[in-house]
This record gives structure tokens, sequence and C-alpha cells, in this order.
């Protein structure tokens, strides 16, 4: 009998016979060692006896036996990548330009390497982790007190993470410099003229936001300008669009304040930490603006103009975006680039390494950000 048979009396063919490693030495008239080393990259062989191999290999479908691996290797060769910013919302970060390309590019730079990515709900409990044979994790933008960072180095799996992970035993991490990026674009709005710069942020609790405030609000009082802060209560385009309106129409957000990096609740305008010290209509409306929550920036513009701005003649803006459409709006958009495929690469590198070299010793490194200086942020009588 060479069929298997199957319900209602039909058959099906059977599964062909894996090809194996000798079944390809035999059909390309090499040692199994030679082909070995051929499809491993490994051994002194020419590059046509490595195409020569490669070729037969392909035509026959042949496929390495990945349980063998993992064996001899110690490993399965699985890292987990999970976000915690959108633990609310899981899965939604792929709607993210920053995290779809982060992602994506993280997913490139571990195949590259020989692993392959394994994509986990945001807020996951150990049940949904537990049973993978993950050889580590990587938590992009853990929030405050994270339990799935503490369970994962908890059952002594390798995390890589941002600097919040800092100094830790099986911890990794690579980041960006918020504060110092932040206080890159005000001084770059103020040599534009800027006197008056807003700033809207979500209300998260991650490194990153909380960096960028406080490089907000320590370059605030070092020029002695009254802070000027919008909060988006969700993710999404409409809760940050709507938290832009109110910065603009009002001077910033008056119904608890953005997040404060050494927690609680920060004034939502006012200067040197005093809640509401200056009203808007004093102060006068702002003349600059810095997005760092996540929004279309058309979307941005059109909630300027809504309000009256020309822009950059009244409003000067800037956004923390990798969304393309920034460099083909009218006008074009300066945009703060957190680099995220840079980050990728020297995340998966770091990663990779420890794992390969069986360290765990904390390791990190930081990765330059990069302003996009376009039209949006260049005053036309500056200079």
């Amino acid at each position: 009998m060479t069929e298997a048979a199957r319900p209602g009396g039909h058959t099906s063919p059977p599964n062909p016979p894996r090809v194996r490693l000798v079944d390809v030495a035999r059909e390309a008239g090499l040692s199994k060692t030679t082909v070995s080393a051929a499809l491993n990259g490994t051994g002194r062989l020419s590059p046509a006896v490595r195409e020569r191999v490669r070729e037969t290999a392909r035509r026959m479908g042949y496929r390495p036996n990945a349980t063998a691996r993992q064996l001899r290797a110690g490993r399965a060769r699985l890292i987990g990548y999970v976000v915690g910013e959108f633990a609310g919302a899981p899965w939604t970060f792929l709607e993210s330009p920053y995290f779809a390309q982060l992602t994506s590019a993280t997913a490139a730079a571990a195949l590259r390497r020989g692993y392959a990515l394994v994509l986990l709900p945001s807020g996951s409990l150990q049940q949904e982790w537990g049973d993978l044979p993950l050889d580590a994790v990587i938590v992009a933008d853990p929030v405050a007190d994270d339990r799935i960072v503490e369970d994962l180095l908890a059952a002594r799996i390798p995390v890589f993470s941002d600097r919040s992970v800092e100094g830790r035993p099986g911890a990794h991490w690579v980041d960006v410099d918020a504060a110092r990026a932040v206080r890159e674009v005000l001084d770059h709005l103020a040599g534009q003229g800027a006197r008056r710069p807003a700033m809207v942020l979500p209300d998260s609790t991650t490194g990153f936001h909380a960096g960028a405030l406080a490089g907000y609000r320590g370059w605030c009082a070092e020029h002695g300008v009254p802070e000027r802060t919008g909060l988006a209560g969700e993710i999404g385009n409409g809760p940050v669009v709507r938290a832009v309106e109110a910065v603009l129409a009002g001077g910033g957000d008056r119904t608890g304040g953005a997040p404060d990096p050494a927690g609680g609740a920060a004034p939502a305008s006012g200067a040197a930490g005093r809640p509401d010290a200056l009203p808007a209509e004093a102060a006068g409306r702002p003349d600059a603006l810095l997005v760092v929550a996540e929004a279309s920036p058309p979307l941005v513009l059109d909630a300027a103009r809504r309000h009256g701005y020309d822009v950059p003649g009244d409003l000067l803006v800037v956004c923390v975006s990798e969304d393309e459409t920034a460099a083909h709006t009218v006008p074009p958009v300066t945009t703060l680039s957190l680099r995220p495929r840079e980050i990728a690469e020297a995340g998966i590198e770091l990663l990779v390494a420890a794992l390969e070299q069986g360290r765990e010793e904390p390791s990190g490194v930081l990765v330059p950000t990069s302003l996009e200086v376009r039209a949006s942020s260049l005053r036309p009588d500056a200079g």
C-alpha cells in the first residue's frame, strides 16, 4: 500500500523521503565533509566548489536538520521580541513607523546571524513564553517596573532592552540619549528665533519619554522660559493630535500634567516647577512645537493650521518620527530620527556576542539620534 487512507475513502500520497547530507554529497560527487563545510561556510574550499554544493542542495531540496543542529549548539536559536510600551494594545506596535522599522530590522539582523525572531504579545505572562525554547528576549521600550523583565531574568533568560536594565546580570542594552536629543532640538529652534517652545509627549513611563521630559524641563529652566507640555493619554494619531491642539489653543495640559521621571505628576505649564505659574494669555501662544508622541506629520501640520498658525512663519514644528511622509508635506517637516535600524543592528550584535560567548556581564551602547532639518523648523527671517 503506497498511499495513506483519509476520511471518506480518499488517499493522499506519502511524504517524500527527507534529503540527507550524504545524498547531496553523492549527487555532487564530493565527500560528506566537503559538502558540510561548503554549506556551513567553513573549510578552505574554492568559490566554485561552494557554489556547486549549494546549487546541488537547492535543486534536491536539502534542508539541514534543525533539531540536530540545536542539540550540537545547545541553543534553539530563537529570540523572543516584545514591545513593553504597547501592553494595553498588543500587536498594534506594528502600525507605528518607528516600531515597524525596529521590528523588521531586528528580525533581519538576527536572521543574518542564524537566529529567528518570535513575536510575543505586549504584557506577556509567563505561561505565554515559559514553554518556548527562547535563547534570549528583546524587550523594546519597557515601561517602569515591567514584570516581564523581572520574570525573564529570574528564569535566567538573557534580556536585551533599553538602559533601564543597565548593570543587571544577564541584561544587555542599547539606547539613545533622549535628554540630549531634545536639547539639540530646542537649541535648533532657539537658533531660529523660538522663545516659547512647547512639547507634546505620551502618557508613558518608558525611559525614553522620561528622558525627553527631563531634557525639556532642564532646557526651559536654564533659558528661563515657561514649560508648555501636552499629554496624549493614548497611543495613536487621534489622541496625539488632540494633545497638539490643546497646547496650541491654550498653552499646556492642565489635567494632571506630564509624567515625572522621578515619579508622580508634573505641572502642565508654568516656570520653575510652579503649576500654572504663567497663564497662557500672558505668556503668549507657543512659537515652536516639538511632538515627541508619535503621530502623522501631515496631521500635526493640519492641527496647526486649524488653530490659525502658519508653519514656519508663526510656528516652528519638529516631530520625533520615522514617517516618510514628513519629507513630502508642505512645508516638509523636520524630524528627530531615533535611527531604529542602527539600534537593531547594534542590539543584535551585542546580544548574539553575549549568547555565543556565554557572557553574563552586562553590556550596552548608546546610538546617536539624527535631526533631519527641513523647512518646518526654519523661519524665513531668522537669518
